[in-house]
């Protein structure tokens, strides 16, 4: 089967989406497909795959993605593939996966991020001076118009997202759930490593470790998390540290830490090569984000039994039943019921329980497995277009 896959980008650098886009590729390389990708980076790949570097020069930063969907489409214009699976929109696609949510769904979470009343409604005008989201929104709207095009949802949350925003009909859509590289460690090289590198945090066994690890600090609710830090020490909770990892990072961080009191229980570790480390010394993620179609973040977790607290408004809350490998939290603005969840994962037993029910998931989270209700989506689309 010849499939031609359209990424803007794939630069793990850049975020979740890219990573999972080139841990996708490289389980697709795996079989029988003659690959062709279509982007802008450079990707260091070995096996049957062809990229086509696409140079697309444009005059503004709104007109960017635009101006590579064209360059794109005029090159599929002069060959002929199997399937056209674009993650970056392109109008000639047969299946559209949107790894980042729609479009319509991102801008309304964003919105989210600000306070209820004047300010969103202030920020809610200035979109409709914002080039790039009309221009991103024209172009998605475009593809969900098109009754050829079938959307690959990463998540229960993009179905909803797709029937809300585009009201698709349900043989357009398909959940493939999104999918990670397994670890390959043993539980007992954990075991050992988490011992090591709490040591060098100067962890004892009584405090509880809760990591958040993110890009975009405010998207993903860093500042919620440390009002909910501040919240459980204004109750006389002790034991508790923080480790926030990620390219957020800036001085503006570190001042808000010291005016909340917080210096000697959160630590901003910056972006970080030590994230699985990190991860073996944790005793909890916490993910309070505003948006995340299905985050890569909560997957690992989940996939090393690292007990979880999550938002609804994460795809990847799916994998959590309430009270069993986590807790999942309803609106990130509300500092107090994320404080009630962080105070119940100070329960060892609780979280050694959820430890336990974590086993067993690999299967259901694995990129592989996405890999091939991929493929089994290339060849449905394609027989039914023969037709």
């Amino acid at each position: 089967m010849k499939v031609a896959l359209v990424s803007q980008w794939l630069d793990a650098s850049r975020g979740g989406a890219e990573t999972s886009a080139l841990q996708y590729i490289h389980q697709l390389l795996r079989h029988d497909i003659d690959l062709h990708l279509f982007t802008r980076s450079h990707p260091t790949l070995t096996g049957r795959v062809t990229v086509h570097t696409v140079e697309s020069p444009s005059w503004s930063r709104s007109r960017d993605s635009h101006s590579f969907m064209r360059a794109v489409d005029a090159l599929l214009e002069k060959q002929s593939f199997d399937i056209v699976h674009a993650i970056t929109p392109c109008l000639h696609a047969d299946i559209y996966q949107p790894r980042g949510g729609t479009v319509a769904e991102s801008i309304e979470r964003n919105l989210a991020l600000r306070p209820p009343g004047l300010v969103r409604g202030l920020k809610r005008c200035a979109n409709l001076f914002n080039v790039k989201q009309r221009m991103d929104l024209r172009v998605e709207r475009q593809l969900m118009q098109n009754s050829r095009v079938v959307v690959a949802a990463l998540s229960q949350y993009v179905i909803r997202q797709l029937k809300q925003h585009y009201q698709l009909p349900d043989d357009r859509v398909r959940l493939v759930f999104n999918g990670i590289n397994l670890p390959q460690r043993s539980a007992a090289a954990r075991d050992a490593n988490r011992s090591m590198v709490r040591r060098e945090l100067g962890l004892s066994d009584r405090e509880c470790l809760f990591i958040l690890i993110a890009h975009n600090f405010r998207l993903k609710g860093v500042a919620r998390w440390m009002e909910a830090i501040q919240l459980l020490v204004s109750q006389g909770v002790t034991n508790i540290r923080s480790l926030v990892i990620g390219k957020g990072d800036t001085p503006a961080w570190h001042r808000l830490s010291r005016r909340m009191g917080l210096n000697r229980l959160l630590t901003f570790t910056g972006v970080s090569p030590r994230v699985t480390d990190y991860r073996d010394a944790a005793d909890v993620l916490v993910h309070p984000t505003y948006y995340d179609p299905c985050s890569r973040v909560v997957m690992e977790a989940v996939a090393e039994g690292l007990p979880c607290i999550a938002s609804r408004w994460d795809g990847a809350a799916e994998l959590i039943t309430e009270g069993v490998q986590g807790f999942v939290l309803d609106d990130p603005w509300n500092v107090t019921a994320l404080a009630v969840l962080a105070k119940k994962m100070l329960d060892p037993a609780l979280r050694a329980s959820m430890r336990r029910a974590s086993s067993g998931s690999e299967d259901r989270i694995s990129m592989a497995r996405h890999a091939r209700e991929m493929i089994a989506l290339y060849t449905e689309v394609a027989s039914r277009r023969d037709r």
